[in-house]
């Protein structure tokens, strides 16, 4: 950086150092300069070491010479070095056109995840996520394992624990940084090298972009040898969201998903639940249902890659707000039924591993199993549109029964909300055909049976005003008829029973290459369902 008023830091490489003699820079970068260098323009070195910005003093060039098309400058070995605490000024940062991948693992994590670096420095590095990924980074109970891929295939490992997240719901995007820990010596020469040629490569391209080259009439620079291509291209995090889905309305959903596991990241690091994102995105799940209720119904079932806990509260705030919505609820009601539930148990992802995973509970650990219910109502403080009544009888209510056998206050009979009531019915239906640690899925019609022998504590008149709503096979089930055949359920007559369905080969979660649409004759021809069966890969969520 040039020792004059306005000055800003330029790229420059340090090629060798002199101890006690001299420096070697390569500025090839920024031939530009030459000039004032030539001149006796004083000018200062910038470099991190260490979390920290360190600077020297002014210095003048002593030569300026050609080697192999880089032009190289000489300058005297400084006396001191100045440290100044400013480690966020010294990032490298990627430009569009440069890729490079990040693989995170951790213990935790069922499968690797696969981000774009954003930028790079010494101490931590920026990476692009698919916004989906949230609660697997949020799961991690130690540093995250990063491994670095370049274009030409340079590899670097290194260990590192999130520090902060932002996200781009639109472009259904996560940002997380990472502080990189207990790195030695030989992976900070790498960084440092990594770092040098991503500032390189990024200056070289501006200026090619720009038609410096042209202008100035020099050769354009050779590219980095770091983003040189190698035989595979690294994905970016956009392409590395590009899923699957069983059907158009199921993608429009994992959006919705992809929002509430941002949200639980959020929790996780301890910050507040967005108020108007969660406004914003419960009206677009409500516009959803009033726009295809049947189709919306299906594709709550297709959602096999997302987090459990986001599965679970996206079916019971679609089926709460599509069950209230026959009540003759206003549109504000049904919004906050919404809203809440969609988050109501996401709280549980910040209770131990050992907790979430017992299959059976002392005392001690059904106390601190409540928890959950209270990190969720304290994540929506910020929530005024809200209605308070609406958010405690769905968060709280969930888990309240009858009989005053529930959490977290033990609410029994007349005093328990009807809200409430509802809610408990409508969750405990998805969380009963979910598998837990202690036990397999539970098909539908063994579901009701059970709500149906607990008076004491479910609220019939709301399981009866389910089953009748719904149906005896919901939109959603998988079915096996007498031929053998298996089904999903994708509409339900006056009766309840299927009026049409999709036939699959497999007990397997629906995808695209499922078998033909039945309807009408054709169904008719089927006969009538013979067993219902537990919706596969459908995991514990409470």
């Amino acid at each position: 950086m040039f020792d004059k008023p306005g000055s800003k830091p330029l790229p420059v490489l340090l090629m060798d150092v002199r101890p006690d003699e001299s420096l070697v820079l390569d500025i090839s970068a920024i031939r530009e300069v030459a000039g004032d260098l030539k001149r006796g323009l004083g000018f200062r070195l910038l470099g991190q070491a260490r979390a920290k910005l360190v600077r020297t003093p002014v210095l003048i060039s002593v030569q300026a010479y050609e080697v192999e098309g880089r032009l190289l400058c000489d300058v005297a070995f400084p006396d001191t070095l100045e440290v100044l605490q400013r480690r966020d000024n010294f990032r490298a940062e990627l430009s569009m056109s440069m890729e490079a991948n990040v693989v995170l693992r951790h213990e935790k994590a069922p499968q690797p995840l696969q981000g774009q670096l954003k930028n790079l420095s010494l101490e931590g590095a920026l990476v692009m996520l698919p916004l989906g990924t949230g609660s697997a980074l949020a799961s991690a109970t130690s540093a995250i394992e990063l491994t670095l891929v370049f274009p030409n295939n340079s590899q670097l490992v290194v260990e590192g624990v999130l520090r902060h997240d932002s996200s781009d719901l639109e472009r259904q995007i996560l940002f997380a940084g990472f502080e990189f820990v207990a790195c030695h010596a030989e992976q900070e020469r790498q960084l440092w090298f990594f770092v040098r040629e991503i500032e390189r490569e990024a200056a070289r391209r501006a200026r090619a972009n720009g038609g410096a080259h042209e202008r100035t009439g020099q050769p354009a620079k050779s590219p980095s040898p770091l983003f040189q291509a190698g035989e595979q291209r690294p994905a970016r995090a956009d392409e590395a969201g590009n899923v699957e889905y069983a059907t158009p309305m199921a993608r429009r959903l994992a959006r919705l998903a992809a929002y509430l596991d941002n949200q639980l990241l959020a929790l996780n690091q301890g910050r507040r639940l967005d108020s108007a994102q969660l406004s914003r995105h419960a009206d677009r799940l409500l516009a959803l249902l009033d726009e295809d209720r049947e189709a919306l119904l299906f594709a709550l079932v297709c959602l096999q890659r997302e987090s459990v806990l986001v599965q679970h509260g996206l079916a019971v705030a679609v089926r709460l707000a599509d069950l209230a919505g026959q009540q003759a609820m206003p549109q504000e009601i049904r919004k906050a039924l919404m809203a809440s539930a969609m988050v109501h148990d996401l709280g549980k992802s910040l209770l131990p591993d050992e907790l979430r995973q017992a299959t059976s509970l002392n005392e001690a650990q059904y106390r601190e199993l409540q928890v959950h219910v209270g990190r969720v109502m304290d994540g929506l403080a910020d929530c005024t549109w809200l209605s308070r009544a609406v958010m405690q009888a769905v968060v709280a209510g969930a888990n309240e029964r009858l009989d005053g056998s529930g959490y977290p206050r033990g609410v029994q009979g007349e005093q328990l909300h009807e809200l409430a009531r509802l809610m408990a019915v409508v969750d405990v239906i998805d969380a009963m055909g979910r598998e837990r640690p202690d036990r397999a899925a539970w098909p539908i019609d063994a579901i009701y049976k059970h709500l149906l022998s607990q008076p004491q504590r479910f609220d019939q008149r709301w399981v009866q005003r389910y089953i009748r709503h719904f149906g005896i096979a919901p939109i959603g089930s998988l079915v096996r008829y007498a031929g053998g055949q298996l089904a999903w359920v994708l509409l339900v007559d006056q009766r309840g029973l299927p009026a049409r369905v999709q036939l699959t080969e497999r007990l397997a979660a629906p995808t695209k290459k499922m078998g033909a649409v039945v309807e009408k004759q054709a169904l008719a021809r089927l006969g009538k369902p013979v067993e219902w069966l537990a919706a596969p890969n459908a995991s514990a969520s409470s």
